[in-house]
């Protein structure tokens, strides 16, 4: 944990420079890509994949240690050469456990939330998993354990892998020439997060393309067929939480709908999108078939809203990156309450940007409850030691965090049910 945060503590800052590179780029070029509720909801997701990190939710059905223990027939020496044969063996596991993410109901939904925005751009990069609670990876990593590959190389390969797939989620680099052949680019990936009909489920490599091209899963981007970015079954929330679990609680629903028993126990491992006949007449769900001409999700926030979002962004970022130097110092903390007053002030906060009207019961009692942790204790988790006013400054934004949700539910949220009675009595 304590590698994983210092990994995190130079990462992180880097994405942020490269976001905001991205973000003025576009702005210059007036291209419109980066959107500010979008990119909030972005990067509160890739929060909370951190956060569920940080606590080890995730539990490994078959660990890599146990199939390393079992399989490994050679044994390759430290060098250059025994990383670079690990680097292609997770690139080649990736793969696969990519596209059995796109392939079959259940573990859809664990490879929903990185699609579910409707742009493409940096910070869509980070909308990672947290419904993942029990991973199954370690499988496709059979052919490295038989190369004997140790378990601490892939440590050390794991992260470097996941952050080098960052780069190439932007429309502004066209295509790269010879490098379209090699590796993933780009153009590829924007083929991949489309939903136009000939992109759907195509290049599901990470890092080198060969396993597109060699498992028949490659298509190029097409000048005349534009990508349109998002999921088929849109999932009209900026809440991570409830993206996170949108398609299993489906799955749930119609499992329970279901008539047949057979139904009921196939749905699960299913071609992904599939439900039962007697359920989907009965129970229909909206699914985009002309992707030239669906209205995306917008939640109509006002200006003060959008700037809350950000300033509540912007906050869970610094208490993360507290949390993070923390651990990396190898300080005992609370990971545990730490981590869920930021998984929760996510929750609030996106709630409001949906403008939902229980948001304001979870930031005021987050508010609150952040509040008193200071009061009673009066510190925040070791930051009186090194900065003491910074302990007041957190104080002040959990106070002002439940009065600031209370003024939104009046503002915003009353002016989105007004709204809905007009729409109705209209009707």
């Amino acid at each position: 944990m304590q590698a994983y945060a210092t990994a995190l503590l130079f990462a992180i800052p880097g994405f942020v420079l490269l976001i905001l590179i991205e973000a003025i780029y576009d702005k210059w070029k007036d291209k419109k890509t980066v959107k500010a509720m979008d990119t909030i909801s972005s990067l509160s997701s890739g929060m909370t994949n951190t956060i569920k990190d940080s606590l080890g939710l995730a539990v490994a059905l078959i660990s890599y240690p146990f199939f390393l223990e079992r399989m490994a027939v050679i044994q390759i020496g430290e060098s250059w050469q025994l990383y670079a044969i690990a680097f292609v063996a997770m690139d080649f596991a990736s793969y696969w456990s990519h596209r059995l993410n796109h392939s079959v109901n259940i573990f859809w939904n664990q490879h929903a939330i990185h699609h579910s925005s409707e742009e493409f751009n940096l910070p869509c990069a980070l909308r990672q998993t947290i419904s993942n609670l029990v991973t199954f990876g370690a499988i496709f990593l059979i052919p490295a354990a038989i190369l004997g590959i140790p378990s601490k190389v892939i440590g050390i390969i794991a992260p470097l892998h996941l952050f080098l797939q960052f780069w190439y989620h932007t429309r502004h680099i066209g295509k790269l020439g010879i490098l379209e052949y090699i590796i993933v680019t780009p153009s590829q990936h924007r083929v991949h997060h489309a939903i136009n009909p000939i992109y759907l489920d195509k290049n599901l490599s990470a890092i080198f393309c060969i396993w597109d091209r060699v498992f028949g899963t490659f298509q190029e981007e097409l000048d005349d067929v534009p990508p349109v970015y998002g999921i088929t079954r849109p999932m009209a929330t900026w809440n991570p939480f409830k993206i996170n679990f949108m398609h299993v609680w489906l799955l749930m629903k119609d499992a329970w709908r279901a008539s047949s028993w057979w139904d009921k126990l196939r749905i699960w491992f299913m071609p992904l999108g599939w439900r039962p006949e007697d359920v989907k007449e009965k129970y229909p769900v909206f699914k985009i078939e002309d992707v030239y001409n669906y209205e995306k999700y917008d939640s109509k926030a006002s200006k003060a809203l959008v700037n809350w979002s950000w300033m509540h962004l912007v906050v869970a970022n610094l208490l993360l990156y507290f949390m993070l130097y923390q651990v990396s110092q190898g300080v005992e903390i609370n990971i545990p309450v730490y981590g869920t007053l930021i998984f929760v002030s996510i929750y609030g906060y996106t709630a409001l940007m949906d403008r939902d009207k229980y948001a304001v019961w979870v930031e005021s009692i987050r508010g609150f409850f952040g509040f008193g942790w200071i009061l009673f204790r009066g510190d925040w988790f070791g930051l009186n030691d090194i900065f003491f006013p910074a302990t007041v400054a957190v104080a002040c934004y959990f106070a002002a965090s439940a009065l600031g949700a209370l003024y939104f539910h009046r503002k915003e949220i009353a002016q989105k049910e007004e709204l809905g009675q007009v729409l109705v009595s209209n009707h």
